[in-house]
Formats: C-alpha cells, structure tokens, sequence
C-alpha cells in the first residue's frame, strides 16, 4: 500500500458512499485509475466490506453489555467459538491476553434478554465464568482510525 491507498482508504472509512469520482478528485487521480485501486484494496482483504452504520436503540437493541470469558482449562477454543457464532447477539469477539479469554460485545433489548444470554454462555462447554459489564450509554463506536494523510502528497 502506498500514500494515496492509506488516504482512500481513510476516506472510505469515513464514508464509504463516495463515488469513485470524488475519491478521484481528493486523491488527485481518474475515477478508474482509483476504481481500479480500490478493487485491489478488496481483493488484498485490506477493505472486508461496506455496511450501514444503524443506531441499536432505534431497532430495539438498547441495551449494551461488555461480557468477559473466561475458559475452561479443558475446553476446545474452537468449539467455544464456534457457539458464540451461533448467538446472534454477540456483535464483537475478541481473544485476550490475561485471565479472560474472550471479551464479546452484546446488544439486546432488555436486560431479561442479557440475563438469558448470560445463562446461555455459563452453560456452554468450555466456559468456566463470565464478567459482565452494562454500558450506561455510547459515547462513540466504530470511530475510524486515519491511516494516511488527507492529501497524498503529504509523507
């Protein structure tokens, strides 16, 4: 990747619904010259995909948890992955370094539907404990990190 990849990609991170013609315009290069690069950004997996960012709370998932695992020294990592792809209130997976093995983000509707999802991870083989969090509101989520400058001819 070099200058002007790190500045599309940075202004695809923060709207993803730029024409081609404008992403040309900022970079200074041709709609297909940046067409073309942009393809190449997805093919390398370097771009995963394009989604619309939805506010939880206005499709009923107001409720936000921080949940850390904690796994059973004889469980199968794969297998306890493998059921945590399977409950789709798990939005976010992360491995850890430390005591918790996993820190997943959940949204649900209610803290009845929390405390059901709770349950469900405690009985799953390979889960020893689990330590969850309630998030009081978001400040922000989802902020793009800037990998180049906005100008490529800025190094």
């Amino acid at each position: 990747m070099d200058a002007i990849d790190l500045v599309l990609v940075d202004l695809l991170q923060t709207n993803a619904r730029l024409s081609y013609a404008e992403l040309a315009r900022q970079v200074g290069l041709s709609a297909p010259a940046v067409h073309e690069r942009v393809g190449k950004l997805e093919a390398g997996g370097v771009i995963r995909g394009y989604r619309a960012e939805v506010a939880p709370e206005e499709v009923g998932l107001g409720v936000t948890a921080l949940i850390g695992i904690v796994q059973d020294s004889g469980g199968d990592t794969d297998d306890v992955l493998a059921t945590f792809r399977e409950m789709p209130e798990i939005e976010s997976c992360y491995f850890m370094a430390g005591v918790e093995s996993f820190l997943l983000k959940a949204r649900v509707g209610t803290i009845a539907e929390l405390e059901q999802l709770i349950v469900r991870l405690n009985r799953t083989a390979g889960v020893a404990s689990t330590r969850t969090g309630i998030a009081l509101s978001t400040k922000w989520e989802n902020r793009p990190q800037p990998r180049g400058s906005r100008t490529p001819d800025a190094s």
